[in-house]
């Protein structure tokens, strides 16, 4: 199929100088229908690979007598969507393997970097120490070069989803798109009546015609950009094989860019056990799952009857930039199928799941209050884009409290051991996602009155003109960090604060 050249697409091309004409959601272009995107010949459209492929299991490296030690290469050259492309991977592959470790683990990853950018590692949602060589924004890693990260995952830390991704500010929204990505896992939990536990991590990309990563123009950075390719595990429209009566266990993780995913399986009702790696307190059906950048979900899907059944991302509203003029595509009009669930063979018992699951105790009541606000405004030009800065403009500051990122100024001092409620506000025109590191949050009100899951989390959709209110137990860990809108394009325009707790 092959999609018009519209003014988004001009403005793509027009923004990078690319002779390469991007397609849509059905491909991007090449030489013929077969061979490395290597080959391409600007000019003429391919489709990814075949559609329809049994969903792939990133390879696993589990920790052993407590502590996992593996090295991740970060370089360009990764299958993706059933081609060659020179999109970036980890160790060759997107999403790279999927660590799993156990409360009291080490986790060490020799990081090294074989892009032509600096790059980082951070390990999103883990309760880890920010300081040294753990999980620490401010470290840099330049292209030839590798770090030795030492992570000690503590002894109560829970079990649950989390990811991993580049966290280098300025190159940050281009690896993530890119596609440096993978999931963590801390093992543990509750026995759930599952016959199978899959990883479901979700990414977004534009191909260009020689198999690269297309770059974005300031008019996308802006709003936040969304790939034409939205893919499962790499894969794009794979299946996922299950039988009648066998429930599932799917990990979903918003490893997009910007792109807000509302979920909905066709024909079933999956029930939401786990909200950014915490358990809820019982099973929640969800028709719909909303997740925005960064955040993950553990559902329970139980297949009743044969067929296939598709896996949608239906549209979502994120608000317009500029007022709705320039600088604001349009949102997608239509769902796109992300996964189709293939249910064949002979049914089986379904077995209920537990009623209660082993959901945290909330945090005690606030010691300290404080507020912070996303901003976007059309005043100064804020420099975005390649790595530290980039050449192109963009014609809008985003900003934490009216101030551009710092990361040599400390903005918000914590008093260890309290516990504070915090107030984000966003005053611009595009939902925001609040992502605080090492430390989780739990949602205790927001502006728009949906409800809340009173379980922690560690991303928030703050919605435009909005604000939400949150209660933070700064109790387990020391030291400095950052929080920001998970919106990458904005967290490297600018959009992000540093926190201390001493």
């Amino acid at each position: 199929m092959t999609r018009q050249l519209t003014r988004r697409r001009a403005l793509v091309l027009g923004g990078t100088g690319a002779v390469a004409l991007v397609a849509g959601a059905a491909g991007w272009v090449a030489a013929a229908t077969s061979g490395p995107a290597g080959d391409a010949v600007p000019g003429e459209v391919l489709v990814p690979g075949a559609s329809g492929e049994e969903l792939a299991r990133p390879p696993e490296r589990v920790s052993r007598d407590g502590r996992l030690a593996i090295e991740l290469v970060a370089a360009a050259g990764a299958r993706v969507a059933g081609r060659d492309t020179r999109a970036l991977g980890f160790d060759g592959s997107s999403p790279g393997p999927t660590l799993r470790v156990r409360p009291g683990d080490e986790l060490a990853v020799r990081l090294v970097n074989h892009l032509d950018q600096p790059t980082n590692l951070h390990t999103h949602g883990l309760r880890v120490s920010p300081e040294g060589n753990a999980d620490n924004p401010f470290l840099r890693i330049d292209p030839g070069a590798s770090l030795d990260y030492r992570i000690p995952v503590p002894p109560d830390h829970p079990p649950g989803t989390h990811w991993y991704h580049p966290h280098h500010h300025g190159t940050v929204a281009d690896q993530l798109f890119g596609g440096l990505a993978g999931a963590v896992l801390v093992d543990g939990g509750p026995d759930l009546p599952v016959d199978d536990d899959r990883v479901l991590l979700v990414t977004d990309i534009t191909l260009a015609a020689d198999g690269t990563v297309a770059p974005a123009a300031p008019v996308e950075r802006m709003r936040g950009r969304e790939g034409d390719l939205v893919l499962v595990n790499g894969q794009y429209r794979p299946v996922v094989p299950a039988a009648p009566g066998r429930a599932q266990r799917w990990r979903l993780v918003n490893a997009c860019t910007s792109r807000v995913l509302a979920l909905r399986l066709e024909g079933h009702t999956p029930a939401q056990i786990a909200q950014d790696g915490a358990f809820l307190p019982a099973p929640v059906p969800r028709e719909r799952l909303v997740l925005a950048p960064g955040n993950r979900a553990d559902v329970v899907v139980q297949p009743d009857r044969p067929g296939r059944f598709t896996l949608f991302a239906d549209p979502y509203d994120r608000g317009a930039a500029m007022g709705g003029r320039a600088g604001a595509p349009p949102a997608a009009t239509g769902p796109v199928a992300l996964a189709t669930m293939a249910v064949d063979g002979a049914a089986a018992v379904v077995s209920p799941l537990p009623s209660r699951l082993p959901a945290e105790p909330a945090p005690g009541p606030a010691t300290a209050t404080r507020s912070t606000a996303f901003r976007m405004g059309p005043a100064g030009m804020v420099r975005g884009g390649p790595a530290d800065g980039g050449d192109d403009a963009l014609p809008m500051s985003f900003t934490v409290d009216g101030r551009s990122y710092d990361p040599d100024r400390d903005d918000q001092i914590v008093a260890a051991g309290t516990v504070e409620e915090w107030t984000v506000s966003n005053t611009g025109p595009l939902a925001h996602p609040f992502h605080l590191h090492v430390w989780p949050f739990t949602v205790v009100a927001a502006s728009d009155g949906g409800p809340t899951t009173g379980v922690p989390q560690d991303v928030v959709l703050v919605p435009a003109g909005g604000w939400v209110r949150l209660r933070i137990p700064f109790t387990a860990h020391t030291g400095r960090t950052v929080y920001h809108c998970h919106i990458l394009d904005h967290e490297d325009a600018g959009m992000m604060a540093t926190v201390v707790v001493r």
